[in-house]
């Protein structure tokens, strides 16, 4: 309880989650299960646009949006992927969160977390001795 009052980063403080759910409407889900919110009182309008939200579920990570409802959120697509789905092409991958600094994170061979251990050189680099 005191978590959800305090802290943002496991997901909206109550009085965010309470403010947008008396301001906005439901608008969807994504994949994630984040969920996507749009104002419906013209005092939280700014520049012609309603203003638009999301309510990450699990830690808060703007990587965990997926492009589709980024590009709602920012007002490049008037209609949300709930009623105008962007069309995929075959060579479209399924989004994926910002993995650095998890424990999925890519490591190359010879990074510290992976072990430290790295090929030996091929014999053209030569360290520099400051002589």
């Amino acid at each position: 309880m005191l978590r959800d009052i305090f802290t943002w980063w496991f997901g909206a403080t109550i009085g965010a989650r309470n403010q947008i759910r008396r301001s906005a409407r439901l608008v969807g889900h994504d994949d994630t299960g984040n969920a996507y919110y749009e104002s419906v009182d013209p005092k939280f309008s700014y520049d012609g646009h309603t203003r638009r939200f999301v309510i990450y579920k699990g830690y808060a990570d703007a990587s965990k949006v997926p492009p589709e409802w980024h590009g709602w959120l920012h007002h490049t697509f008037d209609e949300p992927p709930t009623r105008a789905p962007l069309p995929r092409k075959a060579w479209e991958k399924d989004h994926k969160p910002n993995l650095t600094g998890t424990i999925w994170a890519w490591r190359p061979r010879g990074a510290l977390a992976r072990g430290g251990e790295r090929a030996a050189s091929s014999g053209d680099y030569e360290p520099w001795t400051g002589d």
